[in-house]
């Protein structure tokens, strides 16, 4: 875990994000665990939803805590055919991180960002590790990973 960590921490830093990482003791595989964590609200939490289309890009949707990832959505917002979720060894190897500790940015993907996710300033989202998370300016999010504001939630 801490080769992820010292990945996403050097990454920020090299970066200048307006973001802090933060590492806890339990577990932040879910939004539910996530906020209960760092006794935040569950609203200011992102999934990340890895995606694969036919040539085999990685495409990852960044949706609110509550909302679902329409991959119809998906494919329309980039004309393609319908992408089909990532498996955990597609995660873990085109990320660099594990499953539960995907980042918004920090690695090769087309990146879509739900219209939802602009209305916040700041959001959590993946630090990592399943027990990291990275507290960052939504628009610095969208500035580092190049993401298209489109509504992709179902």
């Amino acid at each position: 875990m801490e080769n992820f960590h010292a990945s996403i921490k050097d990454y920020i830093m090299k970066h200048n994000l307006d973001a802090s990482h933060i590492i806890t003791s339990k577990s932040c595989h879910t939004v539910h665990d996530a906020a209960i964590a760092i006794g935040a609200s569950s609203h200011e939490f992102v999934k990340n939803i890895c995606m694969m289309d036919t040539e085999n890009q990685l495409i990852v949707a960044i949706v609110k805590g509550e909302d679902r990832a329409s991959t119809s959505r998906v494919a329309k917002a980039l004309n393609i055919v319908r992408p089909r979720l990532a498996t955990e060894e597609e995660i873990q190897s085109l990320t660099g991180f594990p499953l539960g500790g995907v980042p918004s940015f920090g690695f090769k993907a087309t990146f879509l960002i739900d219209s939802n996710v602009t209305e916040l300033t700041h959001i959590y989202t993946g630090g990592g590790s399943p027990y990291s998370l990275v507290k960052i300016d939504v628009k610095s999010m969208i500035n580092v990973n190049g993401g298209k504001v489109v509504r992709i939630r179902k």
